[in-house]
């Protein structure tokens, strides 16, 4: 008994006198020391301790420790370990500038180690690209595009070959929220998909995309986050950087406004095809325009230590125009201001207003008295705020509120000429207001148990003016109708939106995973297209219209190996959806007042495993990643009620990357990607039916596109400098698309006899003599691509 209460006393006093210590807040900047750019992410650790923490997307970071003597270790993936001696003996403002190997800093240690946050970190379903690796990596005509990239990870597939469109863990394309400097990028690609809107040298070192344990900070589409970020520019010295490709050059230029007060970055990217169509034979081709460009913008500007200012911008198009006949452009616009302020060494705030534009017109002119031009559009407008409040050692807190107007034009159609044959159709302009309040906290509740759980609560009106149509039983004939003025609450939604994650450290080099989230998406595309093509509508919810509901579990094992070299990981995951959208047979999406009446509602689920092994230091570097997933829909009206495959229901899907530098100055890549062919509907014959044939289909998405499966390969030159004082750089980087030519089939049509070109292959002996028999035939995209891009830095 005795030795228990001296046990019990002895723990009493050594537990009252680490409560009792003084402690004190060490807190600052991480940045880059050749750039002064932010290192988002980057980790501090207190060995002695085992206190750490990392820095938010501004870089800022905050520690709550005892008074005494430390060392700390400030870390951050491709750059030296920084370790500083730190006498706490009050709070203390200490920022810091990490280096590269090749960057020297003075009167600090530097150490070279690596990383094991893919252990350590609660973070799980993310994906964390390096932006200069994935400019060393094969590319579709030589144009560098992280959208691409992500395809090659595990849970993240292309909606198809070339195209920029992806689709995570079982959601359709439009599930997954694309931000960039914090706006929503509604149409992400250019040429109809081949390309993304993203110019790589405009962005920051990392990218970021959330498959589940989405924070609560994020919300609005069921299956992804992607937050991408552009550079702040450098505020040490001027520097410009671009590149001349086959189909497009770019320029970037950055520098400080005033020296480490602040700075800008300017990048654009204009492709030239039209330039070369001005030296055709051919008059109508030289009036022929067909480019597309991206201009970013940014700038910043610190007040003092604790304020702040950056404001950003993104503009792009695609035009093409054949003589005056025909005209199509496109585009985004993206504008952010945003205010960063610092209440106190614990309390960090940022204040954001968001601009976000999507544009689309046609123009066809027949003859000056038969013309038309077509325009629909979608906007947002935003405000939020967001707060990190590091409370103490063993909690982050993170809460906040946004509020965004929604604009939906959802198409105009004015004829040129008041003497022609059109007439002016315009669809009534939408407003909706979303709202939305969040608070997330990270807590330690052990050296080995890490939770991060929230909740977030989001509001959606569709407000007038509109009018809200009565249907009979049949769901199609009008029967009433209500108008609403400017501004009234057509239609309510809300609901809230738990978030947890949790991490067990199992030892030193592995730990266990699981987190859980429910998504709510109140915007819809509106699309019968694989792709996302610049012509499909986003629609809100409304009276006929619910939201989409997701949950998702996902429970992982991560593994490093080789002194944290080699990241391994295997995650399971279980998504369930509600309010999944689908179109009646023969749908009519445009100029559709009541395009509620061409919708079906049902449910979906998704699930699988995602094997993931990745290298990220040494002279070889890649991953190599296999997805196993089921993707299933149930929605009455279509396949008679029955379950069915969705389009993007994939049995495989394995990729390999892998990265070699001979030297610093010569790297070579490769890709290799496998994927079990999509999901569709086959015709399984023909009837004949007064008089003419009609194909009999299978159930919905009972067959199989062919497998695909594709090599890449990538040659980076760098060529050296004959001084080491010397500014200007430069480099080749050459590539090959489809190095053994594998015609992948774009698509299958199935056409008569009669109408098949007689040089098919393996023709019967008889061919020609049928016209009842059905040929498959295949259509291909790119075979061999191969690509040159001199690029250049100063």
């Amino acid at each position: 008994m005795l030795k228990f209460w001296t046990s019990f006393l002895t723990f009493f006093l050594v537990s009252l006198s680490l409560f009792s210590q003084t402690k004190y807040t060490l807190s600052g900047y991480i940045r880059d020391a050749a750039s002064g750019e932010d290192l988002v992410g980057a980790t501090v650790v207190i060995p002695s301790t085992g206190a750490g923490g990392y820095a938010n997307e501004y870089g800022f970071y905050s520690l709550t420790i005892p008074e005494g003597k430390y060392q700390v270790e400030f870390r951050y993936l491709s750059y030296e370990t920084l370790v500083k001696e730190v006498d706490l003996k009050e709070n203390t403002t200490l920022s810091v500038e990490l280096g590269t190997a090749d960057v020297k800093i003075e009167e600090v240690e530097i150490r070279a180690e690596k990383e094991d946050a893919n252990v350590t970190s609660t973070e799980m379903s993310t994906v964390t690209l390096d932006i200069e690796r994935v400019k060393k990596l094969p590319a579709l005509f030589g144009e560098v595009d992280i959208i691409k990239t992500i395809q090659l990870l595990p849970g993240i597939q292309s909606v198809g070959e070339g195209l920029s469109g992806y689709y995570v863990r079982g959601g359709n394309n439009d599930h997954n929220l694309i931000l960039l400097d914090e706006a929503t990028v509604f149409n992400a690609s250019h040429v109809l998909g081949f390309f993304s809107v993203f110019n790589a040298d405009a962005l920051k070192s990392e990218t970021k995309l959330y498959k589940g344990g989405i924070p609560a900070q994020y919300g609005g589409r069921l299956a992804s986050v992607l937050d991408l970020r552009m550079k702040e520019g450098n505020s040490k010295e001027f520097h410009g950087s671009g590149g001349i490709g086959l189909i497009s050059s770019r320029l970037s230029l950055e520098g400080p406004i005033v020296k480490d007060k602040g700075s800008f970055m300017l990048s654009g990217r204009r492709t030239y095809a039209d330039v070369f169509l001005l030296f055709a034979k051919d008059p109508d081709l030289r009036k022929t325009q067909a480019y597309f460009y991206d201009f970013n913008a940014k700038a910043n500007w610190k007040f003092s230590d604790k304020d702040r200012l950056f404001a950003s911008g993104y503009f792009g198009r695609d035009v093409f125009k054949f003589r005056d006949l025909f005209g199509n452009d496109w585009g985004n616009a993206t504008g952010t201001l945003r205010w960063n302020h610092l209440f106190s060494d614990k309390l960090f705030c940022n204040t954001t207003f968001v601009y976000s534009d999507f544009f689309y017109g046609l123009k066809i002119n027949f003859d000056e008295n038969q013309a038309f031009t077509y325009q629909s559009a979608i906007r947002d407008m935003s405000l939020k705020t967001d707060f990190s409040w590091y409370a103490n050692p063993k909690n982050k807190i993170r809460f906040g509120a946004q509020a965004t107007l929604h604009r939906f034009n959802p198409g105009q159609f004015i004829p040129e000429s008041d003497t022609g044959n059109f007439v002016t159709l315009a669809m009534p302009i939408g407003h909706a207001v979303e709202y939305a309040g969040y608070i997330g906290n990270e807590q330690k509740f052990s050296p080995r148990f890490t939770a991060e759980y929230g909740l977030r609560y989001s509001f959606f009106d569709r407000v007038g003016p509109g009018t809200v149509y009565d249907y009979d039983a049949s769901g199609e004939t009008i029967v009433d109708s209500t108008v609403y003025s400017d501004w009234a609450v057509m239609k309510h939604y809300g609901g809230i939106e738990p978030r947890i994650g949790a991490r067990f450290i199992v030892d030193e080099k592995s730990s266990i995973k699981a987190s859980y989230n429910r998504m709510r998406q109140y915007l819809h595309l509106a699309s019968n297209s694989t792709a996302s093509f610049p012509w499909d509508l986003w629609i809100p919810s409304s009276t006929y219209i619910p939201p989409q509901i997701a949950d998702q579990v996902a429970v992982g094992y991560f593994r490093n190996f080789a002194d944290n070299e080699i990241e391994a990981s295997v995650e399971l995951y279980y998504k369930w959806m509600r309010n999944q959208i689908d179109f009646k047979n023969g749908a009519q999406l445009l100029f559709n007042r009541n395009i509620e009446t061409e919708l079906l509602y049902g449910k979906g689920w998704a699930y699988g495993a995602e094997f993931l092994v990745k290298k990220n230091y040494g002279k070889l570097t890649g991953w190599i990643g296999y997805t196993l997933s089921w993707v299933n829909r149930q929605i009455p009206g279509i396949n008679n009620g029955q379950v069915y495959h969705a389009k993007n229901d994939r049995r495989h899907d394995v990729s390999i990357v892998a990265s070699y530098e001979v030297k610093p100055s010569l790297t070579f890549s490769a890709t290799w990607i496998y994927y079990t062919g999509n999901a569709v509907t086959f015709p399984r014959h023909r009837t004949e039916l007064e008089g003419f044939f009609v194909p009999v289909y299978s159930g919905r998405n009972y067959d199989r596109m062919p497998s695909f499966h594709r090599m890449d390969l990538a040659c980076d030159l760098d060529f050296k400098k004959k001084k080491e004082s010397q500014r200007w750089s430069h480099g080749l980087n050459i590539s090959l698309y489809n190095v053994y030519g594998q015609k992948n089939p774009f698509s299958i049509s199935f056409v008569p006899e009669d109408q098949i070109e007689d040089n098919v292959k393996n023709k019967p002996a008889d061919f020609g003599q049928n016209p009842n028999r059905i040929y498959a035939v295949k259509q291909f995209l790119f075979r061999w691509v191969p690509s040159v891009t001199w690029n250049f830095k100063f």
